[in-house]
């Protein structure tokens, strides 16, 4: 139970600041393509109180998902991350000033139970406090070919499609860092000079801030309807297969593979139910930007507090 309640806080804290960066990101001009804007604009965008007020709400996610990853297992905090993508509709409905319709809702319960149907008929458990040895090295080579795959086909894509695979880019990256975290929690009970004198620690540092950064690329290339479902299933799903084939994490198969891809379907669903909903298509993480005309007092007062 601690290891669901500290997971769902992390998601719940998540989804803000994906709620809170975009709306900044949502603010900023493009700009143009290429290196120099894109650095031109995320120099802006850092600078904006409500990036700010994400940054924060990243950080205590981290927190969170750390302590649930050292109590629980990658197979199951990580699947429980989905949830990331309901929170998210409701601080951006708060954030947006845009209230859930019909078809939202249906799509939540769709997400909800296939969430729950899956970790229900998994039951995944517990595995090593810390990988297998030898196993890094061969998994650290295919994310990082997925990865750059990812990254290689957006660029030939606008809009929509490069935010969704700049999302699943950011989401496999997450994933890694999760599973880097989980390796420096194995190490903490043999001390301090164990956790600083190894490498998982710096991986961790440094898989993170490729996730940040492929996260913010996907919040600039397009809208949170895009790039949000498959950062938070990709995410759940590339960590249960970290959690196989590096800690030794075991799903249940046989006659529950049935109703475990069920619930994936459900998920998907849902997923797809969300991003083509009225209340989060289109220009629903986009209304605020189109409403400031400048630094007016029109502007100041079209501003959420």
């Amino acid at each position: 139970m601690l290891t669901v309640v500290l997971a769902l806080l992390a998601a719940l804290a998540n989804a803000a600041a994906s709620v809170l960066q975009r709306r900044a990101a949502a603010d900023e001009p493009e700009g143009g393509a290429g290196l120099r804007p894109a650095l031109r604009w995320l120099g802006h965008v850092l600078r904006r109180p409500h990036w700010v007020a994400g940054a924060g709400m990243l950080a205590l996610s981290t927190v969170l998902q750390a302590a649930a990853l050292g109590v629980g297992s990658l197979a199951l905090v990580q699947p429980l991350m989905a949830a990331e993508l309901l929170f998210t509709l409701a601080v951006g409905s708060l954030v947006f000033h845009r209230r859930p319709d019909l078809r939202t809702w249906l799509a939540f319960v769709a997400l909800a139970a296939g969430l729950s149907l899956f970790l229900t008929a998994a039951a995944p458990t517990s595995g090593r406090s810390m990988a297998i040895p030898g196993h890094w090295w061969p998994a650290g080579a295919v994310l990082l070919a997925v990865v750059a795959s990812l990254v290689a086909v957006s660029r030939t894509v606008r809009g929509a499609p490069r935010a969704a695979l700049l999302g699943l880019a950011s989401a496999v990256s997450f994933s890694a860092t999760a599973a880097l975290l989980k390796e420096v929690t194995g190490l903490i009970p043999d001390g301090p000079v164990a956790v600083l004198s190894t490498w998982p620690l710096y991986a961790t540092a440094v898989v993170g801030v490729v996730a940040f950064l492929l996260l913010q690329a996907a919040f600039r290339a397009g809208t949170l309807a895009a790039s949000q479902p498959t950062l938070t299933l990709g995410d759940a799903l590339t960590s249960v297969a970290l959690g196989w084939a590096l800690f030794g994490e075991q799903i249940s198969l046989g006659a529950r593979v049935v109703p475990e891809l069920i619930g994936v379907a459900l998920m998907g669903a849902g997923s797809v139910g969300l991003a083509r909903a009225p209340s989060v298509g289109g220009g629903w993480d986009q209304a605020r930007a189109r409403e400031d005309p400048g630094s007016t007092a029109q502007h100041q007062v079209s501003r959420p507090p």
